[in-house]
């Protein structure tokens, strides 16, 4: 295929504006936001490398994402529909009805002493009042730090020590499909451990769950509410900040990405009517958690800027009660845009190979299915765009970013879509492919994927209080660009491929290969749910790539059958170079909560090196289980 279609494209047309005069896209962008003082200025290059957008801007984002909507008339539209696949609830939220419980939790934060650029600690399960209380401290142009509900203490108290916030708002706890986890014996750890046990605390209650906000001296969500008084918007600069969020699998002192205020509300206003190709009435389901990136973005900002419905579910793909429980919720709420992670997908594969399931479910509602969290490998996109029938739009992006560096910009273009990739770059994205040396390579060669300076609205500001950290972390490895840590190549279409993290290159006698690209190749074997390959200490080639696969569930083959399979389709499609000759069975792969492979957890076990088990991880087991397959001496040795 060639690349004259991107030739005359209106996404091709907007990417170049995009980069040849960012000021003026970004302002025209902007009027689509209410400010109470519009911009005048779109960029702020004064503190280079720290960049700042809509500087003169002044604008609330509570207000943004629910009152203006009620001003326009439609405050009977639903704007959030709480799915509990865990206790069989469902409840809508009008706009208006929202708009009243963001205003009134606003006031119960406020008699607790919170004002504008305070911040506030958020460690709730996935139900209504999480996305309550971030909007609601939004509205106070105060700051929301969220902690993925269930964290060991260890980890709330150091994002308690680093955010230093005037209030905590937390819940009884949280509902899995075989246990509840109990959250206030957690945060009073937490708090002292963080040296703050007096700060003060909220607590929704859920029924079933043994300790009380009474017990341990804090306040009654239900209690507070009644005694408060609404409060209104608070007016904030664009440049002030809307949240940190920590990112995932941090040791020692955490790194708080900052997302600004006005960039933010652009950004994801800009991303809902041109990737999505969402807007008012239109429902969106992001299955994901409000403690990850994704679901600040596009559970709870996201659709409510765009005047959208956005679903919040509490359950998983498979097991609430089974792998047709995503199939349910698109037909009964009339999703129209889903949003999930890869890995969901696998786990609704391997439970349910032949989607049998789907077929007792009404999908006509549904227009497109977006991926991202981990590379969507080949093998999965055709089964999720075989099966469910829609188009299946892989992107990339990161917490740092708060939105896709590359998508498929549905609402602007449907560009043809390729499996493997997700596709091409978002505007304000300046992206290259750069070696070692940033030098820019040809294209079809993998190298270091960079973004040029100034990032686009809506990306990471700073670290939170450590700009020097900030630019350390990101902005020194090549010069005047943010270093996105994840390699790749440029097809000659200028579609991009995410390979892998750059330390997921393995260098095999001197040769650097990616095991990404090696799973994409064992992914496509038809008994293989999921895979990763993880490269190991060898004292003759550096390196040697090793393979450890999830079968699907029915599927009966005798490890060494596989194995010769798998090593057989690496020769032909990589090459023997790659020296690929190890597969090892395990029931399944150690994961963040929000879908990643921990290849690197995986690596230093298997080179005996000393390793730490992330917070993010979703079941801390799977690890004790696979130690004996990793370790030196065992069966994937």
């Amino acid at each position: 295929m060639g690349s004259t279609f991107m030739v005359t494209s209106s996404y091709r047309q907007t990417y170049e504006e995009s980069l040849g005069n960012p000021g003026e896209f970004w302002l025209n962008a902007a009027a689509k936001v209410s400010w109470s003082a519009p911009p005048r200025h779109a960029l702020d290059a004064s503190r280079a490398p720290l960049y700042t957008w809509f500087p003169d801007g002044v604008l609330n984002t509570s207000y943004n994402a629910l009152d203006r909507h009620v001003e326009a008339g439609r405050g009977d539209q639903d704007a959030l529909i709480y799915d509990s696949a865990m206790l069989g609830t469902r409840r809508r939220f009008s706009y208006a009805e929202l708009t009243g419980l963001v205003a009134r939790f606003a006031g119960a934060l406020r008699r607790r002493g919170v004002g504008k650029g305070d911040r506030v600690v958020i460690y709730m399960p996935m139900i209504p009042e999480a996305a309550i209380a971030m909007l609601a401290t939004a509205r106070l142009g105060a700051v929301h730090s969220v902690v993925f509900g269930g964290f060991a203490p260890k980890e709330l108290a150091a994002r308690i020590r680093d955010a230093a916030p005037a209030v905590v708002v937390t819940a009884s706890g949280g509902i899995e499909p075989t246990r509840r986890i109990e959250y206030l014996p957690a945060v009073e750890e937490a708090l002292h451990l963080a040296g703050v046990p007096d700060l003060p605390v909220i607590v929704r209650a859920r029924e079933g769950f043994a300790a009380t906000a009474a017990d341990h001296g804090w306040q009654d969500w239900d209690s507070e509410m009644a005694a408060a008084e609404p409060a209104a918007p608070v007016d904030v600069a664009a440049t002030d900040p809307l949240y940190i969020l920590y990112t995932s699998g941090t040791t020692g002192t955490p790194k708080g990405v900052v997302r600004d205020n006005g960039g933010h509300a652009v950004a994801l206003t800009w991303t809902m009517e041109n990737i999505y190709g969402a807007g008012p009435g239109d429902v969106m389901w992001t299955a994901s958690d409000v403690g990850w990136v994704v679901g600040h973005s596009y559970i709870v900002y996201g659709p409510l800027l765009a005047g959208a419905t956005t679903v919040l579910y509490e359950g998983k793909p498979v097991g609430t009660p089974d792998a047709g429980a995503f199939w349910r919720v698109i037909r009964e709420h009339g999703v129209n845009v889903l949003f999930t992670a890869p890995t969901a997908l696998r786990a609704i594969r391997k439970a349910d190979p032949e989607a049998a399931l789907l077929r007792d479910y009404d999908m006509s509602s549904l227009r497109t299915l977006f991926t991202a969290g981990e590379r969507l490998d080949t093998d999965t996109f055709h089964w999720a765009s075989r099966s469910v029938g829609v188009p299946v739009v892989d992107h990339w992006w990161q917490t740092e970013t708060g939105w896709a560096i590359c998508a498929n910009p549905r609402g602007l273009e449907e560009l043809p879509i390729k499996a493997g990739s997700p596709s091409v770059p978002m505007p304000g994205f300046r992206l290259s492919i750069v070696d070692g040396l940033g030098v820019e390579v040809a294209p079809g060669t993998e190298g270091n994927i960079v973004l040029g300076l100034p990032l686009p609205p809506g990306t990471l500001a700073t670290l939170w209080g450590n700009d020097e950290r900030y630019i350390s972390s990101y902005l020194q490895a090549f010069e005047g660009c943010y270093a996105t840590g994840d390699s790749g190549y440029r097809d000659a279409d200028g579609y991009v491929f995410v390979m892998g993290r750059t330390d997921d290159i393995i260098n095999v006698a001197g040769h650097r290969l990616s095991t990404g690209a090696m799973e994409q190749v064992i992914g496509q074997h038809p008994a293989v749910a999921e895979c990763a390959v993880i490269g190991l200490a060898d004292p003759l080639k550096g390196q040697r790539p090793s393979g450890y696969v999830v079968l699907k569930s029915g599927v009966e083959v005798s490890e060494d059958v596989l194995a010769k399979d798998l090593v057989a389709m690496v020769r032909r499609d990589i090459g023997a170079v790659a020296d690929f000759k190890h597969v090892t069975v395990v029931d399944a792969l150690p994961k963040t909560r929000s879908g990643k492979i921990l290849r690197k957890t995986m690596r230093q076990i298997a080179d005996g090196e000393e390793y730490t088990v992330p917070s993010t991880i979703e079941d801390a087991g799977v690890i004790d289980q696979l130690i004996g397959s990793l370790r030196p001496g065992g069966s994937g040795d």
